[in-house]
């Protein structure tokens, strides 16, 4: 791809975790070199992070201030006079905002002033989960302002259609996986190990932010119907948030704490090995007054380790997990359909590797960043090999 001058304004950016600082990440630095500078918050470990990374990357510091009215005031005037101070030294052959708010709002400035194109991001869950006060009606005007925005999802697509954006300046395009990194037959015996699993015995596992709509306490809640199906199995949960001590409660009560193992973050390297431990993966995600998940860029992850996935049907996790072709969706309100599709999975090798190899395929084919990256910068128009 030919390098393309980008001005990426972002408050979060790896090393921050996330699958959205993940997605910026791998797309930004397939499309340019130095010529493209992202505009972004200072973070512990950031120095190190950057040293190498092939884009230009600025830190500012972004945290809101109490006494200040509105509090992230303070977050847009530095993000703008960053990016201000960034389009006086450079040429830009568009402005990219990766939310949008609090920086849409910023890009858009700056692309007007510029005269560059707007592109802002939108991932599903801000539709949800903004109320309809002030901060939603600047997001949608954002949105109408923008001269293309990206969705996650056909969930995402449909949300923001409904919400009156013009269909005709959103394109589709979902998120990626590396499937370097994320690929099956990586060595694993240490960390089935490192939680006492036993030959023959099955193990779940789960990753993300441990919030309430992520459904990781149905899951809980399915491991003692699964004992009594006959199926020996632990659950491994890796993420960190505020249902921690929640979720160690929940498994207490139910008499699983021993199956149940939140080993919090883990390391770069072992995160994919801990997906060719595991038999199967699960995120029920639910919707939680009116928060629910875009996409679910951990069900591709899975995917690439040749893993079966089950999902939640709420949001847009439709597009990661295809129903019996990948995996399973089922009501991430209801233990008893969580349960009944870890034991189909659980009970039936025949079933799992089926499952595992479409969803390899899959990702294979259609999920790579490289593809991402090309797709996002046709977008700009500027997409000459």
């Amino acid at each position: 791809m030919k390098p393309t001058r980008l001005l990426v304004i972002s408050e979060l950016f790896l090393p921050t975790k996330g699958g959205t600082t993940v997605w910026y990440d791998a797309v930004y630095r397939r499309l340019g070199g130095k010529g493209t500078h992202i505009v972004t918050a200072a973070v512990p470990d950031a120095e190190a992070f950057d040293h190498d990374h092939p884009n230009s990357i600025h830190r500012v510091w972004l945290r809101r201030v109490w006494w200040l009215k509105p509090e992230s005031l303070g977050m847009y005037l530095r993000m703008l006079l960053q990016s201000l101070f960034l389009v006086l030294h450079n040429r830009f052959d568009a402005v990219h905002g990766a939310r949008a708010l609090p920086e849409g709002l910023v890009a858009w400035a700056v692309a007007r002033i510029t005269g560059k194109p707007l592109l802002i991001y939108c991932h599903g869950e801000e539709l949800t989960t903004w109320g309809k006060g002030r901060k939603f009606r600047a997001m949608l005007w954002v949105y109408h302002h923008a001269d293309a925005n990206i969705a996650n999802s056909e969930y995402t697509l449909e949300e923001m259609v409904r919400l009156g954006v013009p269909r005709e300046s959103i394109t589709l395009i979902y998120p990626g996986v590396d499937t370097e990194r994320f690929r099956p037959d990586l060595p694993c015996d240490d960390l089935k190990q490192s939680i006492g699993l036993q030959s023959g015995q099955k193990l779940i596992l789960s990753v993300g932010r441990l919030v309430r709509r992520k459904g990781f306490d149905q899951v809980i809640r399915a491991i003692p119907e699964l004992l009594r199906q006959g199926i020996d199995a632990h659950h491994v949960l890796i993420g960190i948030g505020e249902d921690h001590d929640y979720l160690s409660s929940l498994a207490r009560e139910l008499g699983v704490a021993e199956r149940v193992h939140l080993i919090g973050p883990v390391s770069p390297e072992d995160l994919p090995r801990w997906y060719n431990a595991c038999d199967v993966f699960i995120m029920a995600n639910r919707e939680i007054n009116g928060d629910t998940e875009g996409f679910g860029m951990v069900f591709l992850e899975a995917a690439a380790c040749r893993k079966p996935a089950i999902a939640g049907d709420a949001g847009g996790t439709g597009a990661a997990v295809l129903d019996g072709e990948t995996g399973y969706r089922v009501d991430g309100n209801r233990t008893e359909d969580i349960a009944q599709a870890l034991t189909r999975i659980l009970s039936d090798p025949d079933l799992s590797r089926r499952l595992g190899l479409n969803g390899y395929d899959r990702a294979l084919a259609e999920f790579s960043w490289d593809q991402v990256a090309i797709k996002t910068q046709r977008l700009v128009g500027n997409d000459d090999a």
